[in-house]
């Protein structure tokens, strides 16, 4: 019985070697995916863009700018000369915080008085907003630590108070929900069209499928509207618990939303057939579609934010559909985006369904001759 199943091992590692397309899968795609984890899956923020508003000038705000400026964590972006000029750097995420020094700050410091120091959030991305957070709170500890051994001072120099927009108790799931949307719908969609041609081929139903009078365009169109149906009803229910059952709230325009999930359904069918088209058998279907999914989800900002990644890295996002529909849903339920200010984000996914099923035609003509 052990020789059998050794013989039968020895079998399938030697069928697994002589396929070229194995072979490929087996060194290709872990060295790949090896190094976009490696970059781009870090929890550790640097170069946080930070915007100034000092209206003090004063000694004690000068130093504090200079340790935030001698900080690899941050990176002065711009310096503000009104409450005016605040709203938009948030808004157009042109600056993940804006630290915001009173006209006071240093003559309190010098008379010793506790002097307050507001931090403006952008409370989009929950989990980089706290991380970020604690990085001002270790440079405040060690400014005020400094101010108290050189003044003399004995009360708390300068105390913090955070203010957080768009999602104000910085409640991980406001930020973590909406994202499982396009991850979900990736996820099924993908799998559907992913196994739709290759199940035909390998079951032998392919030659019969091309004998119809159905044209190939006609076949791959009604090989795709299920995985575009099925997406949709998916990301539909979890909408819905999101924002009746998690109490998440639903600012934005619906309507938009879901112009932003079908363009992305037509991106992920394309490249669900894509994969089903090259493949010859469902098994290495699956395996094609594990080999996509895995680096989409992390080059999406899902987990960890774009911003952070090498810019190498950070371009290679931009081939990525999840990307641009994590905005879109994000944007819909925490900032109440319309479709004038998604449409950024619409028309890469109307480009990317076109190209990726427009090589899906190819291929299966090519295929089929």
């Amino acid at each position: 019985m052990l020789q059998a199943i050794w013989a039968l091992s020895i079998k399938e590692f030697l069928a697994l070697l002589r396929d070229k397309r194995s072979r490929a899968v087996l060194i290709g795609p872990p060295l790949l995916q090896l190094l976009v984890f490696g970059y781009a899956a870090t929890f550790n923020l640097n170069h946080i863009s930070v915007a100034i508003y000092n209206e003090d000038q004063g000694e004690a705000s000068r130093q504090f700018i200079s340790q935030i400026e001698g900080s690899p964590n941050f990176n002065i972006i711009q310096y503000v000369s009104k409450n005016s000029d605040i709203a938009p750097i948030i808004n157009n995420k042109e600056a993940l915080m804006l630290i915001h020094f009173g006209p006071n700050f240093s003559t309190n410091l010098q008379k010793n008085i506790t002097a307050p120091l507001q931090v403006i959030l952008d409370g989009r991305n929950s989990n980089t907003t706290m991380i970020s957070l604690n990085y001002i709170r270790s440079i405040l500890f060690t400014f005020n630590q400094k101010w108290a051994s050189e003044h003399g001072s004995k009360s708390l120099p300068s105390t913090l108070q955070p203010r957080t927009w768009y999602n104000e108790n910085k409640q991980s799931s406001w930020f973590i929900i909406p994202g499982i949307i396009g991850l979900i719908t990736l996820i099924v969609t993908l799998t559907i069209t992913a196994l739709s041609v290759a199940r035909e081929r390998e079951e032998g139903t392919f030659d019969q499928l091309l004998v119809t009078p159905l044209t190939p365009l006609q076949i791959l169109i009604g090989k795709a509207l299920p995985g575009i149906i099925i997406g949709l009803v998916e990301a539909t229910v979890i909408i819905i618990f999101a924002a009746y059952w998690f109490d998440i709230p639903l600012r934005g325009n619906i309507g938009a939303l879901y112009l932003g999930l079908l363009l992305f359904l037509l991106s992920a069918v394309g490249i669900g057939l894509m994969i089903s088209t090259i493949s010859t058998t469902q098994q290495q279907a699956i395996l094609g579609t594990f080999i996509f999914m895995v680096p989409a989800v992390l080059l999406s900002g899902y987990a960890t934010p774009i911003e952070n990644m090498p810019e190498i890295i950070q371009w290679l996002t931009y081939l990525d559909p999840l990307r641009y529909l994590l905005i879109i849903t994000r944007g819909v339920f925490l900032e109440g985006d319309s479709y004038t200010l998604l449409f950024p984000q619409y028309w890469p996914m109307l480009i990317i369904g076109i190209t990726t099923l427009a090589t899906t035609g190819w291929l299966f003509q090519k295929r089929v001759v």
